[in-house]
Protein backbone atom coordinates (compact mmCIF):
# COMPACT_ATOMS: atom_id res chain seq x y z
CA UNK A 1 0.00 0.00 0.00
CA UNK A 2 2.79 1.94 1.22
CA UNK A 3 4.61 1.36 -2.34
CA UNK A 4 1.70 2.41 -4.36
CA UNK A 5 1.55 5.73 -2.83
CA UNK A 6 4.52 6.14 -3.19
CA UNK A 7 4.36 5.57 -7.02
CA UNK A 8 1.34 7.47 -7.11
CA UNK A 9 3.54 10.58 -5.25
CA UNK A 10 6.41 10.10 -8.05
CA UNK A 11 3.78 10.03 -10.94
CA UNK A 12 2.56 13.35 -9.13
CA UNK A 13 5.50 14.70 -9.14
CA UNK A 14 6.32 14.11 -13.03
CA UNK A 15 3.43 15.01 -13.97
CA UNK A 16 3.74 18.52 -12.71
CA UNK A 17 7.17 18.96 -13.66
CA UNK A 18 5.72 18.18 -17.64
CA UNK A 19 3.09 20.84 -16.99
CA UNK A 20 4.88 23.57 -15.38
CA UNK A 21 8.21 22.19 -18.42
CA UNK A 22 5.20 23.10 -20.86
CA UNK A 23 3.89 26.44 -19.27
CA UNK A 24 7.29 27.85 -19.59
CA UNK A 25 7.92 26.79 -22.91
CA UNK A 26 4.56 28.38 -24.30
CA UNK A 27 5.96 31.51 -22.10
CA UNK A 28 9.30 31.21 -24.09
CA UNK A 29 7.27 31.07 -27.07
CA UNK A 30 5.10 33.55 -26.50
CA UNK A 31 7.82 36.42 -25.59
CA UNK A 32 10.15 34.93 -28.86
CA UNK A 33 7.12 35.69 -30.95
CA UNK A 34 6.28 38.89 -29.24
CA UNK A 35 10.07 39.93 -29.73
CA UNK A 36 9.46 39.00 -33.65
CA UNK A 37 6.08 40.83 -34.10
CA UNK A 38 8.07 43.77 -32.27
CA UNK A 39 11.10 43.99 -34.93
CA UNK A 40 8.37 43.30 -37.64
CA UNK A 41 6.56 46.37 -36.20
CA UNK A 42 10.22 48.07 -35.90
CA UNK A 43 10.75 47.29 -39.30
CA UNK A 44 7.41 48.33 -41.33
CA UNK A 45 7.67 51.87 -39.26
CA UNK A 46 11.40 52.54 -40.77
CA UNK A 47 9.91 51.35 -44.23
CA UNK A 48 6.76 53.58 -43.94
CA UNK A 49 8.72 56.83 -42.47
CA UNK A 50 10.95 56.36 -45.69
CA UNK A 51 7.80 56.14 -48.12
CA UNK A 52 6.43 59.18 -46.58
CA UNK A 53 9.65 60.96 -45.96
CA UNK A 54 9.41 64.24 -48.43
CA UNK A 55 12.06 66.99 -49.17
CA UNK A 56 12.28 70.05 -46.67
CA UNK A 57 10.59 72.92 -48.95
CA UNK A 58 12.75 75.95 -49.66
CA UNK A 59 9.22 77.72 -49.73
CA UNK A 60 7.99 78.66 -46.07
CA UNK A 61 4.51 78.18 -47.03
CA UNK A 62 5.27 74.40 -48.58
CA UNK A 63 6.82 72.86 -45.63
CA UNK A 64 5.50 69.32 -44.86
CA UNK A 65 5.09 68.55 -40.94
CA UNK A 66 3.83 65.43 -40.09
CA UNK A 67 4.76 62.53 -38.29
CA UNK A 68 7.54 61.26 -40.52
CA UNK A 69 8.53 64.68 -41.26
CA UNK A 70 9.75 66.73 -38.30
CA UNK A 71 9.76 70.66 -38.11
CA UNK A 72 13.41 71.88 -39.25
CA UNK A 73 16.38 72.77 -36.94
CA UNK A 74 16.56 76.53 -38.08
CA UNK A 75 12.98 77.40 -38.63
CA UNK A 76 11.77 80.59 -37.21
CA UNK A 77 8.45 82.40 -36.93
CA UNK A 78 7.68 86.28 -36.09
CA UNK A 79 4.57 86.20 -34.86
CA UNK A 80 1.10 88.46 -34.81
CA UNK A 81 -1.15 88.37 -31.50
CA UNK A 82 -4.89 88.20 -32.35
CA UNK A 83 -7.89 89.67 -30.70
CA UNK A 84 -8.45 86.67 -28.39
CA UNK A 85 -4.94 86.14 -27.38
CA UNK A 86 -4.07 83.40 -30.36
CA UNK A 87 -1.01 83.98 -32.22
CA UNK A 88 -0.06 83.28 -35.85
CA UNK A 89 2.45 83.64 -38.32
CA UNK A 90 2.86 87.38 -39.06
CA UNK A 91 3.03 86.74 -42.79
CA UNK A 92 -0.60 85.19 -42.77
CA UNK A 93 -2.25 87.17 -40.78
CA UNK A 94 -3.69 89.62 -43.89
CA UNK A 95 -5.15 86.21 -45.37
CA UNK A 96 -6.84 84.57 -42.45
CA UNK A 97 -8.33 88.31 -41.80
CA UNK A 98 -9.49 88.24 -45.25
CA UNK A 99 -10.90 85.10 -45.14
CA UNK A 100 -12.91 85.77 -41.46
CA UNK A 101 -13.96 89.28 -42.80
CA UNK A 102 -15.30 87.58 -45.95
CA UNK A 103 -16.91 84.76 -43.54
CA UNK A 104 -18.41 87.13 -41.69
CA UNK A 105 -19.95 89.12 -45.03
CA UNK A 106 -21.85 85.77 -45.69
CA UNK A 107 -23.20 85.58 -42.44
CA UNK A 108 -20.89 83.06 -40.72
CA UNK A 109 -18.60 83.29 -38.01
CA UNK A 110 -15.83 82.02 -37.53
CA UNK A 111 -12.80 82.08 -34.53
CA UNK A 112 -9.43 80.90 -34.08
CA UNK A 113 -9.61 78.12 -31.21
CA UNK A 114 -5.73 77.31 -31.84
CA UNK A 115 -2.87 78.98 -33.38
CA UNK A 116 0.64 78.84 -32.92
CA UNK A 117 1.93 76.48 -30.06
CA UNK A 118 5.84 76.34 -28.51
CA UNK A 119 7.02 72.81 -27.83
CA UNK A 120 6.14 72.81 -24.90
CA UNK A 121 2.67 73.12 -25.12
CA UNK A 122 2.12 70.73 -27.66
CA UNK A 123 3.89 67.95 -25.43
CA UNK A 124 1.30 68.98 -22.25
CA UNK A 125 -1.45 68.24 -24.70
CA UNK A 126 -0.15 64.78 -25.71
CA UNK A 127 0.27 63.78 -22.15
CA UNK A 128 -3.24 64.96 -21.73
CA UNK A 129 -4.38 62.85 -24.42
CA UNK A 130 -2.65 60.09 -23.61
CA UNK A 131 -3.70 60.32 -19.68
CA UNK A 132 -7.26 60.73 -20.66
CA UNK A 133 -7.32 57.84 -23.21
CA UNK A 134 -5.46 55.62 -20.07
CA UNK A 135 -8.20 56.71 -17.64
CA UNK A 136 -10.89 54.60 -20.11
CA UNK A 137 -8.23 51.22 -19.17
CA UNK A 138 -5.99 51.75 -22.03
CA UNK A 139 -2.57 50.44 -21.61
CA UNK A 140 0.12 53.44 -21.79
CA UNK A 141 1.40 52.09 -25.19
CA UNK A 142 -2.41 51.31 -26.58
CA UNK A 143 -3.21 55.49 -25.24
CA UNK A 144 0.25 56.75 -26.98
CA UNK A 145 -0.72 55.40 -30.12
CA UNK A 146 -4.25 56.37 -29.87
CA UNK A 147 -3.19 59.53 -28.76
CA UNK A 148 -0.87 60.14 -32.24
CA UNK A 149 -4.12 59.75 -34.47
CA UNK A 150 -5.66 63.79 -33.08
CA UNK A 151 -2.15 65.20 -31.36
CA UNK A 152 0.92 65.20 -32.90
CA UNK A 153 4.28 64.85 -30.63
CA UNK A 154 6.02 68.11 -30.21
CA UNK A 155 8.49 68.46 -33.45
CA UNK A 156 6.13 67.19 -35.74
CA UNK A 157 2.83 69.63 -35.10
CA UNK A 158 1.89 71.86 -37.65
CA UNK A 159 1.34 74.45 -34.71
CA UNK A 160 4.49 74.79 -34.01
CA UNK A 161 5.13 76.52 -37.49
CA UNK A 162 2.33 79.38 -36.64
CA UNK A 163 0.69 78.53 -40.77
CA UNK A 164 -1.81 76.40 -39.08
CA UNK A 165 -4.97 77.41 -37.36
CA UNK A 166 -7.65 74.98 -35.59
CA UNK A 167 -11.25 77.18 -36.57
CA UNK A 168 -14.43 77.05 -34.86
CA UNK A 169 -17.29 78.98 -34.69
CA UNK A 170 -18.96 82.27 -32.52
CA UNK A 171 -21.24 79.64 -30.90
CA UNK A 172 -23.55 82.89 -30.04
CA UNK A 173 -24.21 83.69 -33.90
CA UNK A 174 -22.77 80.37 -35.99
CA UNK A 175 -22.68 76.48 -35.51
CA UNK A 176 -19.23 75.13 -35.92
CA UNK A 177 -21.29 72.96 -38.66
CA UNK A 178 -21.62 76.22 -40.58
CA UNK A 179 -18.29 77.70 -39.99
CA UNK A 180 -16.37 73.80 -41.68
CA UNK A 181 -18.81 74.18 -44.75
CA UNK A 182 -17.84 77.40 -45.31
CA UNK A 183 -14.28 76.99 -45.60
CA UNK A 184 -14.75 73.44 -47.21
CA UNK A 185 -15.97 75.90 -50.09
CA UNK A 186 -13.87 79.37 -49.65
CA UNK A 187 -10.86 78.82 -47.81
CA UNK A 188 -8.77 78.36 -50.69
CA UNK A 189 -9.69 81.57 -51.76
CA UNK A 190 -7.35 82.87 -48.86
CA UNK A 191 -4.25 80.81 -49.67
CA UNK A 192 -5.94 78.12 -47.02
CA UNK A 193 -6.39 73.91 -47.45
CA UNK A 194 -8.43 71.34 -45.64
CA UNK A 195 -5.06 69.86 -43.96
CA UNK A 196 -6.32 66.62 -43.11
CA UNK A 197 -9.49 65.70 -45.23
CA UNK A 198 -11.20 62.38 -45.17
CA UNK A 199 -10.00 59.55 -46.59
CA UNK A 200 -6.48 60.70 -46.57
CA UNK A 201 -5.60 59.58 -43.32
CA UNK A 202 -2.99 57.04 -44.09
CA UNK A 203 -0.61 59.62 -46.26
CA UNK A 204 -1.47 62.41 -43.73
CA UNK A 205 -0.53 60.48 -40.46
CA UNK A 206 -3.84 62.36 -38.87
CA UNK A 207 -7.77 61.43 -38.85
CA UNK A 208 -10.04 64.03 -40.68
CA UNK A 209 -10.39 67.27 -38.65
CA UNK A 210 -12.94 69.56 -40.54
CA UNK A 211 -11.60 72.47 -38.21
CA UNK A 212 -7.97 72.54 -38.59
CA UNK A 213 -6.79 74.53 -41.68
CA UNK A 214 -2.99 74.89 -43.01
CA UNK A 215 -2.18 77.97 -44.95
CA UNK A 216 0.31 77.47 -48.61
CA UNK A 217 -0.76 80.56 -50.87
CA UNK A 218 -3.40 81.46 -52.96
CA UNK A 219 -1.95 79.64 -56.06
CA UNK A 220 -0.90 76.77 -54.16
CA UNK A 221 -4.29 76.29 -52.62
CA UNK A 222 -6.23 76.46 -55.84
CA UNK A 223 -4.60 73.93 -57.27
CA UNK A 224 -5.08 71.68 -53.78
CA UNK A 225 -8.84 72.49 -53.72
CA UNK A 226 -9.29 71.77 -57.32
CA UNK A 227 -7.44 68.21 -57.45
CA UNK A 228 -9.04 67.53 -54.18
CA UNK A 229 -5.07 66.14 -53.03
CA UNK A 230 -3.54 66.76 -49.76
CA UNK A 231 -0.39 68.57 -49.15
CA UNK A 232 1.84 65.68 -49.09
CA UNK A 233 0.27 64.87 -52.42
CA UNK A 234 0.99 67.67 -53.51
CA UNK A 235 4.49 67.82 -52.29
CA UNK A 236 5.04 64.29 -54.02
CA UNK A 237 3.76 65.62 -57.37
CA UNK A 238 5.95 68.48 -57.35
CA UNK A 239 9.19 65.99 -56.72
Amino acid sequence: MEKKKGLRKKKGRKFRKVILMIFLIWIAAGVIQNRATMAHSFLENIAAADSHRIPVSEEWNLIVVNRWNKIPEDFSVSLTELENGRKVDSRIYPYLQGMFDAARADGIYPIVREGYRTSEDQKEIFDEKVQAYMDEGCSRIRAESTAKEWVALPGTSEHQLGIAVDINADKTQSTNDEVYAWLAENAYRYGFILRYPRGREKVTGTSYEPWHYRYVGVEDAQIIYEKQICLEEYRKDDQ
